[in-house]
């Protein structure tokens, strides 16, 4: 029966409780608004529950406490009222509830132990402090004793006993000599937890008269000594050796009780010779790792931290080598009370719900009371609006009056716990925190949050309006919070502006008005690039910016993510670091970084810093690998490693990686485990469970990672339930009516153990279900049948193997499978915007409908036929896909003048949904697009002829042609430009009246009645004389993109007005070629940007080898090509560096035929071999005069020497002109002779001659000095002539003199 009525009882705990969470309020921290409103007290600060004092000191009870109005305190004294007034010795504090009892005045702390208790109150509630219990500390004298010597026979056991006097606190025990020190303390001697002093055998040396024990109070800073001990041993031979016996504890078992919390300490001393070694157990379980500590040489077993886990049989176990004893330690783990859910104040408006909480553990199971404002609540006066449930306060429809302050008191043998918490019913009109018109400054595309801080009771609702009448903010570009503040996700230019802030309770309404501005984003336009530099050079590094003008920036540049060095040769400048000097120090990278009140940008760079290898060079190398790997320290979940490092080298071994292998999983596998500095040679592992392990270790230095160790021995580590779930589970559904369930599965070494399975537990949400189980094997998928279509399940897998499961799982969401929409959207509206571009609407489907998730619509649209055309063609849908519930779209790249068709489509994961109705628009004329093509033919003296093709897109019906021309003259000027309009069904038109020999740009387009559209150019040139066209010389260019006509010598005598242009596209024209033997002269005109590079393609004709390529210097018109073939055609063409695919027309030519003479061996004639010699006998001649006349200090005469015997290949200068002359040949009159080594710019090179010193004078005199060294035969520095533009070294040919004209 009673089980029956607590069921709705529990139920109505949780639908109030998860009302709390919904309505109660939460009060700001804020500081002026916590002034205004009235709260009941809270205790802020108090003395500890058991507060020992100093009896020589002023004893001070401390209690402090806050509320609105501020409280008046009263405290109770063993249960009863303290009146601190009628004793002179106590005083409490202004403001404050702490008492001073005044003890160094003639007061006696032991008038003044007993149990205090602080009650803070003011209109609002009472609070309550702690019992605390007052007790002064005691260090009390050694009793007076008698101390008979100790008489011992060597190997003997024994015991000084140290019997502290009893004092508060207890004493710390400590043993030493007469000269202070500390008694030296082994395995063998040790003292004990009571302070005992244990021999396990005694020796020789144990003989002395001052043992003495020392007890110190640390509360009242004594230390009280004991009379000394004196102990004598006498030896016996032989010396017996015993087996070991426990000294303490005594028996085989033995119990012991400890709180939870606290430090378990057991202690096991044994006697016997030899010293026995202590070994610990835990009976049926192991010893909590990372908690678990052994102390005094492992006599002392230390368990920290003790839960109800803990509790169990320990054993100790004592060893020598005659035999062992041991010894149970039955532990039982108490626990003083604890708190699961302490209560928390509670805030609430009149007429809500809320409730308060109280809940605790502890062993035993501590008792739950409650209190009202420090009164017992069984006789506290009645509140309707209380009602009390064990552990539970359920407050229904407070009111004012229901403000109070609650005591929770949980106890039992061990302890108690007590805690406040106030009901606080307030009534209060909406305030607005934030400040009025605080300005709020963010970069363009990031999120702007706009604070709205608030407080009303009942809790106020929060609007946001923009602009002064604007209306309310609503819509997936805001995002608004419960605390009030509006987030704009991405902040555009558009964003900034005033907004209003309103919050409307039933008590009242208020408003605040916020700014936000936006700013440009800083950026860094030119960024810090890599450098490589030599060692003592200069290096800059750019950070150029651009950021918002009502924004100051600050650049900062670091060196490897740290300030520069405090180095002169670093120069930072406004846009540019540069560092002088560079050492191998600066090696690094360098960054750039801009930082602005609202944003920051940064920009990094490598420098490189080398340097020519050292000599000799030092041999640095990857590490030895390490060796002599050990395991130490075996515990089930770790394990101790160490090695011995390897030679480094030359170069320091910065970190040793360690990798294990699963000799049990994964055999020759291995995987990282951990990695540690280059100095440290021992490592604590953690393990897994079930897993074979073997480890090696890997030595890194700057060079490189050295090879793996020898693997380590192998271990075995013991079964274990799975720690881990496995991870990325998910329900999806592959067809309308399954489940598919899917999961990672764990790797080997995370099973633990063997058995891997998985627990597989599903159940539909929102349903009153029960979970359905299965438990499969070690797969990674499950199929769950008949589900209906689409609805949400939770999931989880839980991971088990043969010793157990693993935690229990976190559930995830999951669908079943989707099926394809049902209906089609309606009411779709089309808007056509303008020619090319419509808006469509549409209204969107029922969710229900949808059976999957909803992913989008698709437009189907499509061109029927042009209105100007009435043509049909293939008809190409297209399909537009519009994310989300969105229920408007653009259609984007209409043609105009068109009619069209669409239908609109749901989407989910399954697939579209049935197509709407067509729906059938048009789209109005636009501008056509270029005419077809602009042909002009039948060139005249005065007269051209122009066809063209109407536009492919006319998007519209034509109503006319424009068309314009200008004349051009060859230095790009244009004349006066005439306009003629031309009616739309015309294709061909004859312009009289031109100029002769002259250039004309056109421009054309056609029109519609919406406009006119892009234009198409040409150019043409009217003809010299009605002979027409002239044959351009032998080897001309046959390519020129351009058609070129002569122009008759008949001149105008009026010449148009001119303005200067560039050229309106770079082109290359008039490529000619003049053929020699082996040789061609190319040349060619250009007319574009400057500075272009020029590179020569060739090849022989009607071949299909690939072009051969040379590269022109500098931006010269012409090229010699050499080691042609007599006798071959090739093909030629000319092309710009940097201008993509651009070059001239292919031009053809043929080599010279090869001549019957030149094909003897002339290295076999005999007078060539006579001449040679002339030339060596007078080349000896000469070093012999040079050599006695430098011995005898005369000047070597070089200017004579090289004018008597001049290179044959060098060109002489012609006195007229300046210029090189050339080989002359009776038989062979080419523009370009064979050995020519003069550049056609005229000027002269330095590696145009080999043997001249003309550019070693550097512009002074020079001569030989008598040790051969040139000082300055040569009188001045000869001038170079500067280039005179591209001129070619042959005459010019007949088509660059036609367009030469002004």
């Amino acid at each position: 029966m009673m089980k029956k009525m607590s069921i709705p009882t529990s139920i109505t705990s949780l639908v109030l409780f998860l009302c709390q969470i919904i309505s109660a309020l939460d009060v700001p921290l804020d500081s002026k608004l916590l002034e205004e409103l009235s709260q009941p007290p809270t205790i802020t600060q108090q003395s500890p529950k058991d507060y020992i004092v100093d009896p020589r000191e002023n004893i001070v009870i401390q209690c402090e406490a806050k509320g609105k109005p501020p409280p008046s305190f009263s405290w109770t004294r063993n249960g009863t009222h303290f009146d601190i007034d009628k004793d002179a010795q106590v005083t409490m504090k202004p403001n404050s509830g702490t008492l001073v009892i005044n003890i160094m005045n003639g007061g006696k702390a032991e008038a003044y132990e007993g149990v205090y208790q602080c009650t803070a109150r003011n209109e609002r509630g009472a609070a309550i402090s702690n019992n605390i219990v007052i007790r002064p500390s005691r260090s009390p004298l050694w009793t007076k004793e008698k101390l008979e010597p100790n008489h011992v026979r060597e190997g003997d056991s024994l015991v000084l006993h140290c019997r502290p006097p009893v004092g508060l606190p207890p004493p710390i025990i400590f043993w030493m000599d007469n000269a202070f020190q500390r008694l030296p303390q082994s395995e063998r001697v040790s003292q004990g937890l009571n302070g005992d002093l244990y021999f396990s055998n005694v020796q020789p040396e144990d003989t002395r008269e001052d043992y003495i024990c020392y007890a110190r109070f640390n509360h009242t800073q004594t230390i009280q000594q004991k009379q000394p001990i004196s102990v004598k041993v006498f030896s016996t031979k032989p010396v017996t050796e015993r087996q070991p016996v426990l000294l303490t504890p005594t028996g085989s078992t033995s119990t012991k009780v400890e709180l939870r919390g606290n430090v378990l300490l057991l202690e096991c001393i044994a006697a016997g010779l030899p010293t026995p070694v202590i070994r610990w157990i835990k009976e049926g379980g192991e010893l909590p790792a990372n908690r678990t500590f052994f102390e005094n040489f492992k006599k002392t077993l230390k368990i920290i931290d003790v839960s109800e886990a803990d509790s169990g049989n320990y054993k100790c176990i004592a060893r020598n080598t005659l035999g062992s004893v041991h010894h149970v330690i039955s532990v039982t783990v108490k626990a003083a009370p604890y708190w699961i859910t302490a209560p928390r104040n509670l805030v609430l408006s009149p007429g809500e719900d809320g409730t308060l909480i109280c809940r605790a553990n502890g062993n035993p199971k501590p008792s739950i009371s409650w209190l009202a404002n420090g009164v017992p609540i069984a006789i506290a006066p009645e509140d309707p609006s209380r009602k009390v449930d064990g552990d539970t306060i359920i407050f229904s429809h407070v009111q004012e009056r229901s403000s109070a302050v609650y005591q929770c008191n949980a106890s039992n043998e061990y302890g108690y716990l007590l805690a406040n918490a106030f009901v606080n019913v307030l009534a209060e009109p909406p305030r607005i925190l934030t400040p009025a018109n605080k300005l709020y400054q963010v970069i363009a595309d990031s999120p702007a949050l706009l604070d709205c801080a608030y407080f009303g009771s009942p809790k106020p609702e929060i609007e946001w309006f923009k602009g002064v009448k604007g209306s309310i903010l609503r819509g997936n570009e805001y995002v608004f919070h419960d605390n009030g503040t509006l987030e704009i996700p991405v902040a555009q230019k558009n964003s900034a502006g005033t907004y209003t802030c309103v919050a409307r309770n039933e008590l009242g309404k208020i408003q605040n008005e916020v700014q936000l501005e936006i700013k440009d984003p800083t950026m860094i336009i030119k960024q810090p690039e890599y450098k490589v530099i030599q060692r003592y050079g200069q290096v800059s590094f750019e950070c150029i910016i651009k950021h918002d003008s009502t924004l100051l920036p600050t650049v900062t540049w670091l060196k490897d993510n740290d300030e520069l060095p405090d180095d002169e040769r670093f120069l930072v400048g406004k846009d540019n670091l540069t560092i002088m000097n560079v050492t191998d120090k600066d090696d690094g990278t360098y960054t750039c970084i801009v930082n602005t009140t609202l944003d920051s940008v940064s920009a990094s760079a490598v420098l490189t810093v080398v340097a020519a290898p050292p000599t000799p060079a030092i041999i640095y190398a990857r590490p030895n690998p390490p060796f002599d790997l050990e395991l130490t320290g075996q515990l089930e979940r770790s394990i101790e490693l160490s090695w011995i490092p390897g030679d480094e080298n030359n170069s320091p071994i910065t970190n040793f990686v360690i990798e294990y292998e699963d000799a049990l999983h994964e055999p020759g596998m291995w995987h990282y485990q951990t990695e540690v500095p280059g100095t440290q040679t021992t490592v604590q592992l953690k393990l897994s469970p079930y897993v074979n392990y073997s480890f090696r270790v890997i030595a890194v230095n700057k060079i490189g990672r050295s090879q793996p160790s020898e693997p380590s021995e192998q271990y075995l580590t013991k079964s274990a339930s799975p720690d881990e779930n496995p991870a990325n589970v998910q329900g999806i559904g592959s067809e309308p009516d399954n489940l598919v369930i899917t999961w990672e599965p764990l790797k080997g070494f995370q099973s633990n153990g063997p058995g891997l399975q998985y627990k597989v537990s599903w159940r539909q949400k929102d349903v009153d279900d029960e979970w359905t189980s299965v438990i499969v094997a070690n797969v990674s998928k499950y199929i769950v049948s008949g589900t209906p279509t689409f609805v949400p399940y939770e999931i989880k897998v839980q991971a088990l193997n043969d010793l157990g499961y693993a935690p229990e799982p976190s559930e995830v969401i999951g669908h079943s499978g989707e099926d394809l929409p049902m209906v089609a959207p309606g009411n779709v509206q089309v808007h056509v915007i303008n020619s090319t571009l419509a808006k469509v609407h549409w209204d969107p489907v029922p969710l229900k409908t949808v059976r999957g998730h909803l992913q989008g619509y698709k437009v189907y649209y499509w061109k029927v036929h042009s209105l100007s055309r009435r043509s049909r063609r293939h008809v190409e849908k297209k399909i537009l896909t519009f994310r989300g519930n969105k229920t408007f779209g653009m259609l984007p790249g209409l043609e105009p003048y068109s009619s069209y068709k669409l239908n609109v489509r749901v989407v989910n994961g399954k697939g579209e949904g049935p197509a709407s109705p067509d729906k059938v628009f048009k789209t109005p004329e636009g501008v056509p697009s270029s005419p077809s093509f602009l042909k002009i033919t039948n060139p005249t003296l005065d007269s051209l002829t122009l066809e063209w093709g109407s536009p492919t897109h006319p998007n519209g019906v034509l109503i006319s042609y424009t068309l314009k021309f200008q004349p051009i003259n060859s230095t790009h000027e244009l004349g006066p430009l005439v306009e003629i309009r031309i009616p739309a069904n015309e294709s061909s038109l004859i312009l009289k009246n031109l100029n002769y020999s002259t250039r004309y740009k056109f421009y054309f387009n056609a029109q519609t009645s919406v406009g006119s559209g892009s234009q198409i150019t040409e150019e043409a040139v009217t003809i010299m004389d009605e002979a027409g066209i002239l044959r351009p010389a032998v080897g001309a260019g046959k390519g020129y993109s351009e058609i070129l006509f002569a122009t008759s010598p008949v001149m105008h005598t009026v010449r148009p007005t001119f303005y200067k242009v560039q050229p309106l596209y770079p082109r290359i024209r008039n490529v000619t070629t003049a053929a020699a033997e082996t040789y061609a002269n190319i040349s060619w005109e250009y007319e574009g940007p400057d500075h272009a590079n020029f590179y020569v393609e060739y090849g022989v004709a009607g071949s299909k080898e690939d072009w051969k390529k040379e590269i022109v210097n500098g931006s010269r018109s012409f090229f010699v090509l050499k080691g042609l073939t007599p006798g071959t055609a090739y093909k030629v063409r000319v092309g710009a560096e940097g201008l993509s695919g651009f070059r001239s027309s292919e031009d053809v030519f043929e080599t010279g035929p090869a001549m019957a003479s030149r094909q003897v061996d002339i290295a076999t004639q005999g007078w060539f071999i006579g001449l040679m010699c002339a030339v060596a006998l007078l080349i000896l001649i000469l070093l012999i005069v040079c050599f006695i006349r430098r011995n005898k200090g005369g000047k070597y005469p070089v200017k004579e020497k090289e004018d008597a015997h001049a290179d044959p290949e060098i060109q002489p200068m012609k006195e007229d002109d300046g210029t090189f002359g050339e080989y002359s040949d009776a038989e062979d009159h080419k523009p370009l002779k064979k050995g020519s080594r003069t550049p056609s710019d005229r000027t002269v090179k330095k590696e145009d001659s080999d043997d001249s010193l003309v550019d070693y004078g550097e512009g002074v005199n020079g001569q030989f000095n008598e040790d051969g060294s040139f000082i300055g035969q040569y009188s001045g520095k000869k001038e170079k002539e500067p280039a005179e533009g591209n001129e070619s070294s042959e005459a010019p040919s007949p088509v660059n003199a036609m367009n030469s004209f002004v």
